[in-house]
Protein backbone atom coordinates (compact mmCIF):
# COMPACT_ATOMS: atom_id res chain seq x y z
CA UNK A 1 0.00 0.00 0.00
CA UNK A 2 1.40 3.45 -0.88
CA UNK A 3 2.87 5.26 2.10
CA UNK A 4 0.57 8.27 1.63
CA UNK A 5 -2.48 6.15 2.34
CA UNK A 6 -1.17 5.31 5.79
CA UNK A 7 -1.43 8.91 6.97
CA UNK A 8 -5.08 9.88 7.19
CA UNK A 9 -6.41 12.66 9.41
CA UNK A 10 -9.27 11.37 11.55
CA UNK A 11 -12.67 12.75 10.72
CA UNK A 12 -13.95 15.09 13.38
CA UNK A 13 -17.57 15.24 14.54
CA UNK A 14 -18.94 16.64 11.27
CA UNK A 15 -17.67 16.77 7.67
CA UNK A 16 -15.12 19.40 6.73
CA UNK A 17 -16.93 22.42 5.29
CA UNK A 18 -15.27 23.36 2.00
CA UNK A 19 -16.20 26.47 0.03
CA UNK A 20 -16.26 25.83 -3.73
CA UNK A 21 -14.35 28.73 -5.34
CA UNK A 22 -15.15 30.98 -2.40
CA UNK A 23 -18.32 32.90 -1.55
CA UNK A 24 -19.10 33.62 -5.18
CA UNK A 25 -22.80 34.38 -4.90
CA UNK A 26 -21.97 38.03 -4.26
CA UNK A 27 -18.26 38.20 -5.11
CA UNK A 28 -16.22 37.01 -8.12
CA UNK A 29 -15.43 33.31 -7.89
CA UNK A 30 -11.81 32.28 -7.34
CA UNK A 31 -10.98 35.75 -6.03
CA UNK A 32 -9.33 36.81 -2.79
CA UNK A 33 -12.44 38.72 -1.62
CA UNK A 34 -14.56 35.60 -2.19
CA UNK A 35 -12.11 33.40 -0.30
CA UNK A 36 -11.88 35.74 2.67
CA UNK A 37 -15.65 36.11 2.79
CA UNK A 38 -16.06 32.32 2.80
CA UNK A 39 -13.74 32.11 5.79
CA UNK A 40 -15.77 34.81 7.55
CA UNK A 41 -18.90 32.75 6.90
CA UNK A 42 -17.36 29.69 8.56
CA UNK A 43 -15.55 27.70 5.88
CA UNK A 44 -12.96 25.24 7.16
CA UNK A 45 -11.34 25.11 3.73
CA UNK A 46 -11.40 26.64 0.26
CA UNK A 47 -11.35 24.80 -3.06
CA UNK A 48 -9.76 26.70 -5.95
CA UNK A 49 -8.42 26.15 -9.47
CA UNK A 50 -5.06 27.08 -10.97
CA UNK A 51 -3.38 27.62 -14.32
CA UNK A 52 -0.01 29.16 -15.19
CA UNK A 53 0.89 32.13 -17.35
CA UNK A 54 3.40 32.09 -20.18
CA UNK A 55 6.10 33.36 -17.85
CA UNK A 56 5.45 30.74 -15.18
CA UNK A 57 3.23 32.57 -12.70
CA UNK A 58 0.48 30.44 -11.16
CA UNK A 59 -2.89 32.18 -11.22
CA UNK A 60 -6.21 31.22 -9.70
CA UNK A 61 -8.92 30.79 -12.34
CA UNK A 62 -11.27 27.99 -13.32
CA UNK A 63 -11.19 28.18 -17.12
CA UNK A 64 -8.14 28.22 -19.33
CA UNK A 65 -9.66 31.16 -21.21
CA UNK A 66 -10.13 34.75 -20.05
CA UNK A 67 -12.01 37.64 -21.60
CA UNK A 68 -12.67 41.29 -20.95
CA UNK A 69 -14.97 43.90 -22.49
CA UNK A 70 -13.62 45.01 -25.84
CA UNK A 71 -10.86 42.40 -25.87
CA UNK A 72 -10.66 39.04 -27.64
CA UNK A 73 -10.78 35.83 -25.65
CA UNK A 74 -7.28 34.79 -24.60
CA UNK A 75 -5.63 31.65 -23.27
CA UNK A 76 -4.02 32.07 -19.85
CA UNK A 77 -1.00 30.00 -20.88
CA UNK A 78 -0.37 32.44 -23.77
CA UNK A 79 -0.41 35.53 -21.55
CA UNK A 80 2.27 36.98 -19.30
CA UNK A 81 1.46 37.79 -15.69
CA UNK A 82 1.33 41.49 -16.54
CA UNK A 83 -0.94 40.91 -19.52
CA UNK A 84 -3.45 38.93 -17.49
CA UNK A 85 -4.12 42.05 -15.43
CA UNK A 86 -5.96 43.39 -18.48
CA UNK A 87 -8.59 40.70 -17.88
CA UNK A 88 -10.19 41.58 -14.54
CA UNK A 89 -13.01 39.65 -12.94
CA UNK A 90 -16.33 41.29 -12.06
CA UNK A 91 -16.22 44.63 -10.22
CA UNK A 92 -12.65 45.18 -11.41
CA UNK A 93 -11.21 42.49 -9.13
CA UNK A 94 -7.94 41.14 -10.51
CA UNK A 95 -7.35 37.48 -11.24
CA UNK A 96 -5.14 36.61 -8.27
CA UNK A 97 -1.85 34.77 -8.27
CA UNK A 98 -1.63 31.66 -6.14
CA UNK A 99 1.09 33.35 -4.11
CA UNK A 100 -1.27 36.22 -3.30
CA UNK A 101 -4.02 33.82 -2.24
CA UNK A 102 -1.68 31.83 -0.03
CA UNK A 103 -0.51 35.02 1.62
CA UNK A 104 -4.05 36.37 2.08
CA UNK A 105 -5.50 33.18 3.55
CA UNK A 106 -2.50 32.23 5.67
CA UNK A 107 -3.41 29.79 8.41
CA UNK A 108 -7.10 30.71 8.54
CA UNK A 109 -8.27 27.89 6.29
CA UNK A 110 -6.95 24.90 4.39
CA UNK A 111 -6.64 25.30 0.63
CA UNK A 112 -7.54 22.53 -1.78
CA UNK A 113 -5.78 23.38 -5.05
CA UNK A 114 -7.06 21.82 -8.26
CA UNK A 115 -4.46 21.78 -11.02
CA UNK A 116 -6.31 22.20 -14.30
CA UNK A 117 -3.49 21.62 -16.78
CA UNK A 118 -0.38 19.42 -16.95
CA UNK A 119 3.25 20.55 -16.80
CA UNK A 120 2.64 23.26 -14.21
CA UNK A 121 2.99 20.93 -11.22
CA UNK A 122 6.49 22.13 -10.21
CA UNK A 123 5.31 25.75 -10.28
CA UNK A 124 2.34 24.99 -8.02
CA UNK A 125 4.43 22.92 -5.62
CA UNK A 126 7.02 25.68 -5.34
CA UNK A 127 4.35 28.23 -4.37
CA UNK A 128 2.95 25.95 -1.69
CA UNK A 129 6.34 24.93 -0.31
CA UNK A 130 7.53 28.52 -0.03
CA UNK A 131 4.35 29.67 1.69
CA UNK A 132 4.12 26.89 4.25
CA UNK A 133 0.33 27.14 4.00
CA UNK A 134 -1.87 24.13 4.77
CA UNK A 135 -2.70 22.86 1.28
CA UNK A 136 -3.67 19.75 -0.64
CA UNK A 137 -3.60 19.21 -4.39
CA UNK A 138 -6.16 17.36 -6.51
CA UNK A 139 -6.97 16.89 -10.19
CA UNK A 140 -9.14 15.04 -12.68
CA UNK A 141 -5.90 14.12 -14.46
CA UNK A 142 -4.36 11.37 -12.36
CA UNK A 143 -1.03 11.84 -14.12
CA UNK A 144 -0.86 15.30 -12.59
CA UNK A 145 -1.41 13.85 -9.13
CA UNK A 146 1.33 11.27 -9.69
CA UNK A 147 3.73 14.01 -10.78
CA UNK A 148 2.93 16.05 -7.68
CA UNK A 149 3.59 13.03 -5.46
CA UNK A 150 6.92 12.41 -7.19
CA UNK A 151 8.21 15.93 -6.50
CA UNK A 152 6.48 16.60 -3.16
CA UNK A 153 5.64 13.27 -1.48
CA UNK A 154 4.56 14.91 1.77
CA UNK A 155 1.67 16.91 0.36
CA UNK A 156 -1.83 15.39 0.62
CA UNK A 157 -3.35 14.70 -2.79
CA UNK A 158 -6.71 13.76 -4.20
CA UNK A 159 -8.29 12.38 -7.35
CA UNK A 160 -11.50 13.72 -8.86
CA UNK A 161 -13.98 11.16 -10.15
CA UNK A 162 -17.33 11.55 -11.86
CA UNK A 163 -17.88 8.33 -13.84
CA UNK A 164 -19.59 5.17 -12.63
CA UNK A 165 -17.45 2.82 -14.71
CA UNK A 166 -14.28 3.86 -12.85
CA UNK A 167 -13.34 2.10 -9.60
CA UNK A 168 -12.42 5.06 -7.38
CA UNK A 169 -10.71 2.90 -4.77
CA UNK A 170 -8.42 1.45 -7.43
CA UNK A 171 -7.66 4.99 -8.59
CA UNK A 172 -6.66 6.02 -5.07
CA UNK A 173 -4.35 3.06 -4.65
CA UNK A 174 -2.79 3.42 -8.11
CA UNK A 175 -2.09 7.11 -7.70
CA UNK A 176 -1.24 6.99 -4.00
CA UNK A 177 -3.73 9.72 -3.16
CA UNK A 178 -5.43 10.31 0.17
CA UNK A 179 -8.66 12.00 -0.90
CA UNK A 180 -11.39 10.86 -3.26
CA UNK A 181 -13.26 13.85 -4.65
CA UNK A 182 -16.46 12.19 -5.81
CA UNK A 183 -19.42 13.80 -7.58
CA UNK A 184 -22.14 13.77 -4.95
CA UNK A 185 -24.72 11.69 -6.82
CA UNK A 186 -22.27 8.77 -7.02
CA UNK A 187 -21.63 8.54 -3.28
CA UNK A 188 -23.23 5.88 -1.11
CA UNK A 189 -22.47 4.15 2.16
CA UNK A 190 -20.66 1.29 0.45
CA UNK A 191 -18.29 3.64 -1.38
CA UNK A 192 -17.47 5.52 1.82
CA UNK A 193 -16.77 2.26 3.64
CA UNK A 194 -14.49 1.02 0.85
CA UNK A 195 -12.52 4.25 0.75
CA UNK A 196 -12.19 4.33 4.54
CA UNK A 197 -10.98 0.72 4.48
CA UNK A 198 -7.78 1.89 2.77
CA UNK A 199 -7.40 4.83 5.15
CA UNK A 200 -8.41 7.40 2.56
CA UNK A 201 -11.10 10.09 2.71
CA UNK A 202 -14.23 10.93 0.72
CA UNK A 203 -14.99 14.53 -0.23
CA UNK A 204 -18.37 15.17 -1.85
CA UNK A 205 -18.68 17.78 -4.58
CA UNK A 206 -20.63 19.86 -5.29
CA UNK A 207 -23.35 19.42 -2.65
CA UNK A 208 -25.85 22.21 -2.09
CA UNK A 209 -28.97 20.73 -0.49
CA UNK A 210 -29.91 20.06 3.12
CA UNK A 211 -31.08 16.53 2.30
CA UNK A 212 -27.70 15.72 0.77
CA UNK A 213 -25.84 17.14 3.75
CA UNK A 214 -27.84 15.02 6.16
CA UNK A 215 -27.23 11.85 4.17
CA UNK A 216 -23.54 12.55 3.60
CA UNK A 217 -23.00 13.12 7.30
CA UNK A 218 -24.86 9.94 8.20
CA UNK A 219 -22.78 7.75 5.89
CA UNK A 220 -19.50 9.24 7.12
CA UNK A 221 -18.29 11.48 4.32
CA UNK A 222 -15.19 13.40 5.41
CA UNK A 223 -15.75 16.67 3.57
CA UNK A 224 -18.47 18.52 1.68
CA UNK A 225 -17.58 21.01 -1.04
CA UNK A 226 -20.43 23.45 -1.56
CA UNK A 227 -21.50 26.63 -3.31
CA UNK A 228 -23.66 27.45 -0.25
CA UNK A 229 -21.00 27.85 2.40
CA UNK A 230 -23.00 30.24 4.58
CA UNK A 231 -25.79 27.68 4.92
CA UNK A 232 -23.47 24.69 5.35
CA UNK A 233 -21.39 26.49 7.97
CA UNK A 234 -24.46 27.03 10.14
CA UNK A 235 -26.19 23.74 9.36
CA UNK A 236 -27.44 21.94 12.44
CA UNK A 237 -26.03 18.45 12.15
Amino acid sequence: MPEALLIRPQRRGVPERISHRGAHQTLPENSIPAFLRAIELGADAIELDVHATRDGIVVVHHDELVNAPGAPVAVIADLSASEIRKFPLAHGVEIPTLDAVLNAVGDRAKLYVEIKAPRIEPLVVRCIRESGTNCAIHSFDHRIVKTVKSIFPAIPTGVLEVARHVDPVASLVTVGAQDLWQEVTFIDEDLVARVHSINARVIAWTSDTVDQWKTLNQIGVDGICTDRISELATFGW
